[in-house]
């Protein structure tokens, strides 16, 4: 068994990089060598204080990093997310490609020291209000990273003419900055151009695929779009993998309403609501359960009542059509 000083090292390399689950097994290896050297006490504290650590919230400890500053501060909004994965409510094909992702994201170093990249690169594509930036919180607060949030309308506005330089920038901040990166709105920068501009805008596109190639594992690069038909064929090969979201059947509608609300609609049934959902997205519900909850709070009630979610899911599709 390897010696107490690389047990350390290996501790504190695993805490650096944030890896969560090789920290507590080297922990546990540290544990394991004092049992068999008689030290049972400290063996069983050690397993104790892992044991704690895990069932603890792991999120109050991570560090708020810095927001960025000069030209990255215009380009980049850093966030702590506080949504887990038990808060997405999406099919379960879905969720068990997200929690893929990020046990690979965990285990990376294994992978990468066997030759295999954990995916990193992922392109998420479906209607608006889906759950694809949620998707993306719940990825950096799993994974106790922060979120940082790449803002086209500024890159494609107030750098046009060096945008692919302020891209370079940004991916410069992914190899040195580990955390997830998402690029919202994805259409805007990955729109197909072969009809339209094949000056700025091709070169701006080429520049991001050349970049996206080459980034590293250590951060997740995410771009969301509500469009995929329009976006360039050649990117689709760049991603390690596509997520498609769809607006939640009649079964995940009453979910995203009841996570919402919470004991506000204990022991009120939510059954057959099915045909007041149709077509409405993740957000639209929660929209309409938070409208719900404040005219029972307003009006006195402790309790959300059928009646109310009817009326407010259905002035939700009223507005949603209109």
């Amino acid at each position: 068994m390897a010696g107490l000083g690389e047990h350390i090292t290996a501790m504190v390399r695993s805490h650096a990089s944030g890896d969560d689950s090789a920290f507590y097994a080297v922990a546990l290896q540290i544990a394991a060598r004092e049992a068999k050297q008689g030290h049972h006490t400290l063996a069983a504290d050690i397993k104790k204080a892992v044991d704690a650590s895990r069932q603890a919230t792991p999120r109050s400890n991570v560090t708020k990093l810095a927001q960025p500053r000069g030209d990255l501060a215009e380009l980049i909004q850093t966030s702590h997310p506080d949504i887990s994965l038990r808060d997405l409510v999406v099919p379960l094909g879905l969720a068990t490609q997200i929690k893929q992702v990020i046990a690979e994201q965990r285990q990376r170093k294994r992978l990468l020291d066997s030759g295999f990249s954990p995916v990193h690169r992922l392109l998420l594509e479906g209607p608006p209000g889906t759950g694809k930036t949620m998707t993306a919180s719940v990825l950096a607060h799993e994974l106790a990273l922060p979120m940082h949030t790449v803002r086209l309308d500024a890159l494609m506005s107030k750098y046009m003419g060096e945008t692919a330089s302020k891209l370079r920038l940004v991916f410069d901040e992914v190899e040195t900055r580990r955390g997830v990166y998402l690029f919202d709105e994805f259409d805007a920068l990955g729109a197909d151009r072969a009809g339209n501009d094949v000056g700025e805008a091709r070169r701006i596109l080429n520049s991001f695929l050349v970049f996206l190639e080459n980034a590293g594992p250590e951060s997740l690069v995410v771009a969301a779009t509500n469009h995929r038909a329009i976006l360039d064929r050649a990117l689709f090969r760049r991603f390690d993998l596509v997520l498609t979201y769809d607006r939640p059947d009649a079964r995940q509608a009453v979910a995203v309403m009841r996570a919402r609300l919470g004991s506000l609609v204990k022991g009120t049934s939510l059954a057959k609501l099915g045909e007041y959902c149709d077509g409405l997205s993740h957000a639209d519900l929660v929209k309409a359960a938070e409208a719900a909850a404040k005219s029972a709070l307003m009006r006195g009630d402790a309790q959300v009542d059928r009646e109310d979610l009817v009326a407010a899911l259905a002035a939700r599709r009223s507005s949603s059509v209109g």
